[in-house]
Parts: C-alpha cells; sequence; structure tokens
C-alpha cells in the first residue's frame, strides 16, 4: 500500500514539475523545477529497484548539468520579449516535431511489446542476490567493455575539443604572459614614500 502511495505522489510530482518547466516565465523558475523533477524521478528509480539510476540522476544530472543550467541562465541577459516572439515564430515546428516524437515513442512501445520473448531469451541472466550495481557492473566490465571504453573514447575526444577551443588564439586580445607576472619583484611594483604633512601623493 504504501509503495502505491509513494509511486502516485513521485509520479503526480514528476508531471507537475516537468508541466511547470515548460511553462514558466522566468528560466530560474525553470530550472529549479527540473530539479524538483530530477529528485522525484529518482524516487521513482529507487522504488523499482534501481538505486544505481537514482544516484545518477541526483549526482550526474542535479548535481552537475542542472546547477550547470542555472549558472548559464543566471548569467545570460535574456531578453524575454524576444524570447516569446521567437516561441511564437517557431511554435508550428515545435508542435510537428513533438509530434514525431509522439509517434516514435508509441513505434518504440509497439517494437517492445513484440519481441519481449526476443529480449527475454536475450537478456543477461541477473541473479537475484546480487546488488543492481553490482550486477551492472559485471556486466559492463565484461559483456560491454570495449563499447564502454569506446564510449569513454568520444567523451575524452569531446573534452579535448572544448579545452582546444577555449585556449584558441583570438586576435585583438592579450594573453597572459605567467613568467613575467611570476619574475616581477615587489620593489618595481611599489613605491614607499614619505610626503610632508599637507603635500599629499604625487601619482
Amino acid at each position: 500500500m504504501i509503495q502505491a502511495i509513494a509511486f502516485y505522489l513521485f509520479a503526480a510530482v514528476v508531471i507537475l514539475s516537468g508541466a511547470m518547466t515548460i511553462s514558466s516565465r522566468n528560466p530560474v523558475h525553470s530550472v529549479m523545477w527540473l530539479i524538483l523533477a530530477f529528485f522525484n524521478a529518482a524516487g521513482l528509480m529507487v522504488l523499482v529497484g534501481a538505486e544505481f539510476i537514482a544516484m545518477l540522476l541526483v549526482i550526474v544530472y542535479v548535481g552537475a548539468v542542472a546547477v550547470l543550467f542555472l549558472f548559464v541562465v543566471m548569467m545570460m541577459d535574456i531578453d524575454f520579449t524576444q524570447l516569446r516572439t521567437e516561441v511564437v515564430r517557431y511554435a508550428a515546428i515545435g508542435l510537428g516535431l513533438g509530434g514525431l516524437l509522439a509517434v516514435e515513442v508509441m513505434i518504440a512501445a509497439f517494437a517492445w511489446n513484440e519481441g519481449k520473448v526476443d529480449l527475454a531469451r536475450r537478456a543477461a541472466p541477473i541473479d537475484a542476490t546480487v546488488p543492481n550495481i553490482q550486477a551492472l557492473g559485471q556486466l559492463l566490465y565484461s559483456r560491454y567493455l570495449f563499447l564502454f571504453e569506446a564510449a569513454g573514447f568520444v567523451l575524452l575526444v569531446a573534452m579535448i575539443g572544448a579545452i582546444v577551443l577555449t585556449h584558441r588564439e583570438r586576435p585583438g586580445t592579450r594573453a597572459q604572459k605567467v613568467a613575467r607576472q611570476v619574475a616581477r619583484r615587489p620593489q618595481d611594483a611599489t613605491r614607499n614614500v614619505k610626503p610632508a604633512i599637507g603635500q599629499g601623493v604625487e601619482l
């Protein structure tokens, strides 16, 4: 009974938070609603026994992605009037993409129902006494080791690309000279003077 109550509570809050995320006028409020949706989705994952996915939602999405969204939104100077104009302009395209996504979800659900038997035959057997995280780790580092390494390599390339783009040479900018700053002596930067009373300081 308590599990059903918790499920409906978490599910209702997730749906409400998702609706408020896309309907809030303030982007900061949208990010806050998104964080609430992530927390309640993590609660749903705990209810079904997927505690690893719940930890990923809290640590990765709430602790990193949502916080990054929040900082970016708060640092940007957003013109809300222009933003609403752009939303109205591309509303037809957004509705078309949303309809296409809904059709793809229905096709995926139909294919899932049709292939349940084959999926059960191909799925990796998991002992009921093994914890979720341990079973996932054993499967990830045995059967899917090369795919896991390939995903890590893709992320490494993306990180290197971001660093290269950040440190690229830009015309008209003054680069920092660390060696010159370190070699600077205090007596070269300051001058001790003792002016007379009423004389003031010469700049």
